[in-house]
């Protein structure tokens, strides 16, 4: 999700990379610590394997391979992508990932993102934003309970947390995964909203998402959960891209217009 600054520094090495976080860091070295252990049992290969950590610095091997976002995606980078997502969340036992933190950016934290921001976003001077985001409140008002609730959509999983294509790198054949510092306990169909939904999906990368998503075999219950996931993360983008001065500003102009009528659209 945005932030306002960067909550790190990276030092590239030949064989390994130290994650340097800031002294405030709310528990990112933990989280990217404990996620990178739980991979190098679990599925070793699929993130960077986990050196050392001191003094919120994370030392990890460095990965070959160069980050999807801003490039042509073909089917040989969604097929290799899928398998590495499916991967990432059937890799840790449902029990163990049940006993993880959240994730951050959860159901509760974007949702009261969501209306702590959405004062500025209605002041927005684009009528199409304001349209955007009314219908958006008045879906999560009605939604967000049956979101927090899950069901058996929800079974535990390792998530990511952090679905910026500039964190899956390709080798030419397979995607590995970086940047572990807001994961926790999350979900399936929570996880692939957050990815299709990233502003990184569609803004200077065109992820198919239809496709993308017809990769993986949901169940009617998760496929239901996962629209209603999407359009909690569209609502949530559409507030930072029009409410936050930077993250607006990170972005062409015109990028909330375009998260509004993908808001609309999703919402039917």
């Amino acid at each position: 999700m945005p932030q306002q600054w960067t909550t790190h520094g990276v030092d590239l090495l030949p064989d390994s990379v130290r994650k340097r976080f800031r002294p405030d860091a709310n528990g990112e070295p933990e989280r990217e610590w404990r996620a990178l252990t739980l991979l190098d049992r679990y599925a070793p290969g699929l993130a960077p394997r986990p050196l050392a950590l001191a003094d919120g610095v994370v030392t990890m091997s460095r990965l070959p391979g160069a980050a999807l976002r801003g490039t042509a995606l073909t089917g040989a980078h969604l097929d290799a992508l899928a398998r590495a997502v499916l991967r990432l969340h059937r890799a840790v036992p449902a029990g163990v990932a049940a006993r993880l933190p959240a994730r951050r950016w959860d159901v509760r934290e974007s949702a009261d993102a969501v209306r702590a921001r959405a004062g500025a976003t209605a002041a927005h001077p684009d009528p199409e934003v304001g349209r955007a985001l009314a219908a958006g409140l008045r879906w999560l008002d009605g939604a967000e309970a049956a979101l927090h609730a899950g069901g058996p959509a929800a079974a535990p999983v390792l998530g990511q947390a952090d679905g910026n294509l500039a964190n899956f790198l390709w080798d030419g054949t397979d995607v590995r995964l970086v940047d572990f510092e807001d994961s926790g306990r999350s979900d399936h169909p929570y996880e692939l909203a957050e990815m299709v939904e990233h502003v990184s999906a569609w803004v200077d990368t065109d992820l198919d998402a239809a496709s993308f998503l017809s990769r993986f075999p949901l169940s009617p219950a998760e496929a239901r959960r996962l629209l209603e996931c999407r359009r909690l993360f569209a609502l949530l983008w559409l507030v930072f891209l029009t409410a936050d001065p930077a993250t607006a500003a990170r972005n062409p102009p015109g990028t909330g217009r375009r998260q509004a009528r993908r808001l609309l659209a999703l919402l039917g």
